[in-house]
């Protein structure tokens, strides 16, 4: 392995002339799968799945942003219908720039979909001049122009910088006649505006159209306006306020943080030539709860999470990019890992299929499912016979399994409704015991018994409290969900139907026993005044209490309490946690740790384990070593690495160059009795201020000024 260390130079290897193979997703997909077997129906159930998430999610985000979308295709029209009439001048000031001011929130990776759905929306309805620009790419004026040049003509632009230091906002000779300036732009516009109303018939020129705007506006789309240079953005502007009566211009500034961004990066001067209207999406934990409810919780999709990798999405999503679109990709990648590395994925499709699969599972599958641990669970209840038959029967394990599927997906049919409508009943609760957002409540749901839960028997005590036309509403909500979601608990709905059939009929009723009653508890009370002992006043106490406490409970009350056992009742039948389901492992994926380790990077502690254990990384076997120890052979950085972790807060860099030698010189074989061994030259010290200056790019040490040639040490501990 002479190639292993980088700093012994740059190595060419020539290409083998054999052409390598080029490898589908289903290569990818079967290479290294657990169980090959019935490999190829579980990539196409896995590729269905994932390409129906897509479909619904895109489906999702359009619904979602079709409100705001609209409100900027509204102005963008409005906009451009208003330049062609004489009462422009009314609106705006003649050098005032139309700009959508577009608040989207900080989940900055789900912007781009936006911007190209709005993109094709524009382009679509609008005008055909559509570009949009990003912060990286418009590091100076010139390049920002270029930009917008390029991709509105459609041809190529080279800017001459001498020229364009001089005056960067006057017409620049390119090398191809082409001027990078706005007046090159106006011409281009007026040429193709002319050539698309001329080649109308039947409009007399000059005459504006009555089904849409002759002069389309040109619309620059600012992606992430707040990366942006200050500077570079007021001049774009400066300028592009002198064309406006010559070009149709029209801004949209996608903001992440605040409105006042604008404020904040241009001064008066340049923000008085704008004409700002302020658009606000739909914030991104709203955007993440309508994906759950119709994404998770959906009964008729078959692969399923269970609560502490649903817990680890939500996580990344709340404390690190609040991305909608990185949470989908965390849903995919659970669902692709479940579908490589569970064999009996190949059950987790549709009731029709999963049924026809199962019979056609080979007896290695069949072996699969008798391990599983919920499955074991089930045949320890069963009787002797069965649990033989079970074990040793492959054709009745198969009628088994079918029994057991259907019961998965009756399982899958009540709960989610229940889910429901326990929210419903418990989301508008003081202090929100059982969680304001659903997701809160799912997640009770899947770890354990909802019901043994002390918030539980909370809400159920609140709900206890609630007047009666507050709880008539709520129980009507529950009826309306059911009746939307399940029509398999039909039981359950004329149940709700009758009891608020009754609390209607509860007003009609009266109440004739109440008097009887007060008068049974305020008669003790008449004793009270009378001259008496202390033995007889205690008697009387007693007695008062007894009274009140078989005092007759209303109608009302009465009603209340049936209707709230029955709502306990249902949620004690439907929400059991999933785990308690024979052959939930089929549709549940249950690696937190996979998900989180593909996700959730940690780059310092993979920094760590490659500084601490080379070989692992080089395969260079002089680099083995004992644990907790590195060889004297290792690359220079882990030597220094490795020597660091020896010292203290404050590392004396004199001591630090010494042990380096030390080790270094015992690599090279040098003998320990040698008057050479451990002396420091060039050569070393060179390698060793290189280490170090690695490390602190790294981000292990840093200079400090507490003490003359010291370092600081930024990390503790090692791998």
């Amino acid at each position: 392995m002479s190639t292993s260390s980088v700093s012994k130079g740059c190595f060419v290897f020539k290409p083998s002339s054999k052409k390598k193979k080029t490898l589908s997703l289903e290569d990818y997909f079967i290479r290294g799968c657990e169980n090959a077997e019935n490999s190829g129906t579980r990539f196409k159930l896995c590729q269905k799945l994932w390409d129906k998430i897509k479909e619904d999610t895109e489906v999702l985000q359009d619904e979602l942003n079709r409100k705001i979308l609209d409100s900027l295709l509204d102005f963008t029209k409005k906009c451009s219908s208003t330049r062609q009439h004489s009462d422009w001048a009314a609106k705006m000031r003649a050098n005032e720039i139309p700009t959508a001011a577009l608040v989207l929130g900080v989940n900055v990776p789900d912007h781009d979909m936006t911007f190209q759905v709005l993109s094709e929306l524009l382009q679509q309805s609008v005008s055909p001049y559509v570009t949009s620009v990003q912060a990286k790419e418009c590091g100076a004026l010139k390049h920002l122009m270029k930009r917008v040049l390029e991709r509105l003509m459609g041809t190529e632009v080279t800017v001459d910088d001498e020229e364009e230091e001089e005056n960067e906002h006057t017409s620049t000779q390119l090398h191809k006649s082409v001027h990078c300036s706005l007046g090159t732009l106006c011409d281009w516009y007026n040429a193709k505006t002319k050539k698309s109303s001329s080649g109308t018939p039947g409009k007399k020129r000059g005459s504006p159209a009555k089904d849409g705007p002759q002069q389309p506006p040109v619309v620059i789309i600012f992606k992430d306006l707040e990366a942006f240079n200050p500077r570079v953005l007021q001049d774009f502007i400066l300028i592009c306020s002198r064309y406006i009566q010559r070009l149709p211009l029209m801004f949209i500034f996608g903001i992440a943080t605040s409105p006042s961004t604008i404020q904040h990066m241009l001064p008066h001067s340049v923000s008085s030539l704008l004409c700002i209207e302020l658009f606000q999406s739909l914030s991104c934990t709203q955007h993440l709860a309508t994906v759950i409810d119709k994404l998770i919780l959906n009964r008729h999709f078959p692969f399923k999470l269970n609560n502490k990798v649903l817990q680890v999405l939500i996580s990344i999503f709340l404390y690190h990019d609040f991305s909608v679109k990185n949470f989908i990709k965390g849903v995919q990648l659970a669902l692709l890992e479940h579908f490589h590395s569970q064999p009996l994925s190949v059950l987790c499709c549709k009731k029709k299929e999963a049924l026809h699969n199962v019979m056609q599972l080979s007896p290695s599958y069949l072996e699969r499912i008798r391990q599983l641990p919920s499955f074991k669970r089930y045949v320890e209840k069963q009787e002797p016979q069965e649990q033989i038959n079970l074990s040793t029967d492959d054709g009745h394990l198969k009628e088994v399994c079918k029994e057991l599927i259907k019961d998965l997906r009756r399982y899958h049919d009540g709960y989610y409704p229940v889910l429901r409508c326990l929210h419903a009943l418990t989301s508008s609760l003081p202090r929100y015991p059982l969680g304001k957002q659903i997701r809160e409540l799912h997640l009770i749901c899947l770890e354990k018994n909802v019901w043994d839960n002390e918030d539980y028997l909370s809400a159920m005590k609140l709900l206890k409290m609630l007047a009666k036309d507050e709880l008539i509403t709520l129980l009507q909500r529950c009826l309306e969900i059911l009746q939307l979601e399940s029509k398999k608990l039909k039981n359950a709905q004329d149940r709700l139907e009758e009891l608020l059939e009754k609390f209607k009929q509860l007003d009609t009723v009266a109440a004739e026993t109440e008097p009887c009653v007060d008068e049974c508890i305020t008669s003790p009370v008449k004793n009270l005044g009378k001259k008496t002992d202390l033995f007889q006043l205690q008697k009387t106490l007693l007695e008062m209490n007894e009274t009140r406490r078989s005092k007759k409970l209303s109608p009302f009350e009465l009603l209340r309490n049936e209707a709230l056992e029955f709502v306990d009742n249902l949620v004690k039948s439907h929400l059991s946690p999933p785990e308690s389901m024979t052959l939930y492992e089929v549709c549940y994926y249950t690696s937190s740790a996979t998900v989180r380790r593909h996700l959730n990077a940690t780059p310092r502690t993979s920094i760590q384990a490659a500084l601490s254990s080379p070989y692992y990384y080089l395969q260079n076997n002089s680099l083995k070593a004992e644990d907790g120890s590195v060889s004297n052979a290792a690359p220079d950085i882990c030597i220094a690495y490795k020597l660091h972790l020896e010292c203290g807060r404050l590392i004396n860099l004199y001591d630090w160059l010494e042990a380096y030698a030390t080790v270094v010189s015992a690599a090279e074989g040098n003998s320990p009795d040698s008057g050479d061994f451990g002396k420091v030259d060039d050569v070393k010290h060179a390698r060793f201020i290189r280490a170090v200056s690695e490390l602190e790019f790294l981000g292990f040490i840093k200079s400090t000024k507490q003490k003359t040639d010291h370092v600081a040490r930024l990390t503790w501990g090692g791998c």
